[in-house]
């Protein structure tokens, strides 16, 4: 991707923004079991209220919404799956100006970290 991304401010973080099929550029699993579901996507789908992820060897479904904490108001992705529930700290949102081009930075509970990217 050649596009220049502007970082997105993420105390005004728009849930839109978040929406959209987005692919798995790159992923530090740390402590995570790397045979999860979540360490093996490959895309993830964020649509209005449901969330489909594909992984290597499988397909979910589930929900998602964002949420803040109280303090600082920083925005967490909550994920809601049919075995699992977890949240990511979104670390970071970049777009283009036309917002064709995103790319997308979590830090999930378990220290995985995900960067993801559109289109």
């Amino acid at each position: 991707m050649t596009e220049l991304l502007f970082d997105v401010n993420l105390q005004q973080l728009p849930e839109e923004y978040l929406a959209g099929a987005w692919r798995v550029a790159d992923r530090v699993l740390n402590r995570t079991d790397p045979t999860s579901t979540l360490a093996q996507v490959t895309r993830l789908h964020l649509l209005p209220g449901e969330l489909k992820l594909e992984a290597t060897h499988d397909e979910q479904a589930g929900s998602w919404s964002v949420e803040r904490d109280e303090l600082l108001k920083r925005p967490y992705l909550e994920i809601q799956l049919q075995q699992e529930t977890t949240r990511a700290l979104i670390t970071r949102l970049r777009r283009s100006a036309d917002g064709l081009y995103s790319q997308l930075n979590l830090y999930f509970l378990s220290g995985m970290e995900v960067q993801l990217t559109q289109p």
